[in-house]
């Protein structure tokens, strides 16, 4: 390997794989699950990636290839549809923890788009475009996880 594909590559890993693995959680609720999807997302940005006009394009790359990994992996028919969650997740707070118990918690169809519209800040249009839904559809997803986590939560209000 060049040594500015190399430097390339694990800027970046550097920069990406924590929220490569935060969505592959977010899908899968098992860590060993999400580092293999993991490692797997950035083998095939070694391998297979098409040049990237700028750093934005990589990055939706990376979390369509993520979700799509995830989402096959979710139908092998040797999944269990429960999983607990197994890692630990950096956070501030200790609600953070019930806010996100409550996410994982979620039917997989929620799961994605709430993490990629509201931790990573993507828009409706650009989760529609990374998880190969229409916007209406992402609309409605997060709609409908809102409500859900407004129950697991007892909140009266969700921002």
């Amino acid at each position: 390997m060049e040594e500015e594909q190399k430097r390339r590559f694990e800027q970046s890993y550097d920069t990406y794989g924590a929220m490569v693995y935060r969505l592959a959680m977010v899908y899968l609720g098992r860590q060993a699950d999400a580092e293999d999807v993991t490692q797997e997302v950035f083998y095939r940005l070694l391998r297979k990636a098409p040049a990237f006009p700028d750093q934005e394009r990589e990055k939706r790359w990376l979390f369509q290839v993520t979700a799509n990994l995830c989402k096959d992996q979710l139908k092998g028919f040797w999944r269990k549809r429960t999983a607990a969650l197994e890692a630990e997740f950096p956070e501030e707070r200790p609600e953070d923890r019930a806010v996100l118990e409550a996410v994982l918690a979620l039917p997989e169809i929620y799961k994605g788009p709430i993490h990629l519209h509201y931790y990573e800040g993507y828009s409706v249009a650009e989760t529609a475009e990374i998880l190969g839904l229409s916007p209406s559809a992402v609309k409605m997803r997060l709609m409908r996880g809102r409500e859900r986590l407004k129950l697991e939560l007892g909140m009266e209000e969700l921002v």
